[in-house]
């Protein structure tokens, strides 16, 4: 994990090295401090030396000011080395993220991705910057803080080294008892981010329901579960610090009683005497400090397995070594496809699909809720791969395309669509970035979202709100349908595209596909029978296997699913009127 981490310090080891040699100046120059007040109280005070005093003092001063420029040096270095860190490992994750297929994302969860690329980030930087700093800082200042000691009387010092151990003692048992309850911790925070990103996802039908109490509570559960499980570690960590003061006190109890009978016998002055209790300070902070970072670092750990969990993933989705860069045309087979979202072949959501179908046709897809009508269309762009069989494009199964190639000459409009914040215009050049304004507005009268959008007062320079909040969910289909256009596709999939359109409006889009891109191999699924009956081939699904393929007049004869949709359609229609 650590080798895996640190390789993204890159551009940033160099700051990262200088801030423990300016931390090592600033050290030296403390511990220096203590030993100087020595000598003025021994050398100039108790013998009025005054220019002693002078001298000493000026020197004192310096060096004091030397620590302080080192130290500052440091913690600069430090936080651009930690910042610099933070910000490649970002970009690290967020580019593995964008090569996962969605396998991988069900694997770790959209709330778990979020709470790594921010939590887990922030708390990889801030031990980083300890790690600089603290961590350099304390056990140096321990090492010669103890040598100061045993310099000046190595009998004395053999109170240190007790104390030392006690503490250390302390520690290991603390670092290794909060490990595991810091990682149940970070599960918390995904949890937390999991009812946030759902409960403002969902805002509108909260209210609609008058769930905000249900739905507060069950954010109060997910936060009182992350402070429990920090107050456990809490409680452990607390430890430390009654364990530095009782060696701290004890330290100075066993300093001053021994010390003054030394100073009483000659073998210690009273300056020596100071020092020591500055070393003893020195020494019993360094210690503290050096525990509390081991206790961020163990806290981070479990953020830095988090992130190497997914820097480490490979992507279930990738190129073959020499991929195909040209897809010949848009025709599409399915040859004895299995398929499985859990890649479990006792679980199958797709079963022993064979299905032809030729460039240039416009298909229909019907089923019910869980028949698999969108497992099967995602097989075709690679989202999900198949479990057995094949899946063709252009006679070349799609798994040796080029991804990018794949998905450039597939456009799909999925059943949740998606606008992102910005103008209209920004949104549809998602779909071609070099698009002319001249295509643009051709592509939104085929997807008659034209109209519509001349009547704003900004027209094609009217801002969406985030997730298309300030259109209609049929504005928001048909202007994702002439994104999709834009792509210039060899095949368009609409996967319950038009749910949110009237039938009029559904007609004039399917009148326009038939009209003016007759080349282009069109996938529908829908609900309506109207938005299908006019296609060349129907398939209906049932439970992941095809039941029926045919034309409206054929099906409505030979299959029962279809006969029994289209009837309970036309008896919604005449009860309407």
């Amino acid at each position: 994990m650590l080798k895996k981490l640190l390789a993204y310090v890159g551009e940033y080891k160099k700051v990262s090295l200088l801030s423990p040699l300016f931390i090592a100046v600033e050290v030296m120059m403390e511990i220096l401090i203590p030993f100087l007040m020595a000598s003025i109280i021994d050398d100039g005070l108790n013998k009025g030396n005054m220019g002693h005093i002078y001298f000493i003092g000026l020197i004192t001063l310096i060096i004091a000011m030397i620590s302080l420029s080192t130290g500052f040096a440091a913690g600069r270095c430090a936080a651009k080395a930690s910042a610099g860190f933070a910000k490649n490992i970002r970009k690290a994750v967020f580019y593995k993220i964008q090569k996962f297929s969605f396998t991988n994302i069900d694997k770790f969860s959209t709330a778990g991705l979020i709470t790594r690329f921010t939590t887990d980030i922030a708390n990889i930087q801030n031990s980083y910057q300890m790690i600089l700093r603290l961590l350099v800082r304390a056990p140096l200042m321990l090492i010669f803080a103890t040598m100061m000691t045993i310099y000046i009387n190595p009998e004395l010092s053999v109170i240190f080294l007790g104390a030392i151990v006690i503490l250390g003692i302390v520690m290991a048992v603390v670092i290794f008892s909060v490990h595991p309850i810091f990682l149940k911790a970070m599960k918390k925070y995904d949890k937390i981010n999991s009812d946030l990103q759902e409960n403002i996802n969902a805002v509108r039908v909260v209210k609609a329901y008058v769930r905000e109490n249900y739905e507060i509570n069950k954010f109060k559960n997910s936060t009182d579960g992350l402070r429990n499980t920090l107050l456990k570690a809490e409680k452990i960590i607390i430890f430390v610090a009654p364990a530095m003061q009782f060696c701290m006190y004890s330290c100075i109890i066993l300093l001053s009683w021994f010390g003054a009978k030394k100073i009483v016998a000659g073998n210690l002055t009273t300056g020596q005497l100071m020092s020591l209790f500055s070393y003893t300070a020195n020494i019993l902070m360094s210690l503290l400090m050096f525990a509390m970072v081991i206790v961020t670092i163990t806290f981070s750990r479990a953020s830095g397995e988090r992130i190497v969990e997914v820097l480490n993933e490979e992507p279930s989705i990738k190129n073959t070594e020499n991929p195909v860069f040209e897809i010949k045309d848009g025709s599409i087979s399915f040859e004895n496809v299995n398929f499985s979202y859990s890649n479990n072949p006792e679980v199958l959501n797709l079963e022993n699909i064979n299905l032809h179908i030729n460039q240039g046709e416009t298909i229909g897809i019907i089923g019910g809720t869980g028949s698999a009508k969108s497992a099967l269309v995602q097989l075709i762009p690679r989202l999900y791969d198949v479990l057995e069989g094949e899946v063709k494009i252009g006679g070349k199964n799609v798994k040796n395309y080029d991804i990018k190639t794949l998905r450039d000459n597939v456009a799909m409009v999925l059943q949740k669509n998606v606008l992102f914040s910005g103008t209209i215009k920004e949104n549809l050049m998602w779909g071609n970035k070099n698009a002319t304004e001249e295509e643009m507005i051709h592509a939104c009268k085929l997807a008659q979202a034209d109209e519509f959008i001349q009547k704003f007062p900004d027209k094609y320079d009217t801002y969406i709100e985030q997730g298309g909040s300030n259109v209609s969910g049929g504005q928001k289909q048909r202007l994702c349908i002439a994104r999709a256009l834009l792509k210039n596709p060899k095949i368009l999939i609409l996967d319950d595209s038009t749910s949110a359109v009237d039938t009029k409006t559904d007609k004039l889009i399917r009148e326009a596909f038939k009209n003016e891109i007759p080349d282009i191999t069109k996938i529908i699924i829908a609900q309506r029978i109207s938005s299908v009956k006019d296609a060349d081939k129907i398939i209906v699904l049932d439970d992941g296997k095809v039941t029926g393929i045919g034309i409206h007049e054929e099906l409505i004869i030979s299959n029962d699913i279809y006969k029994e949709v289209h009837n309970s359609q036309e008896e919604g229609g005449k009860n309407n009127e």
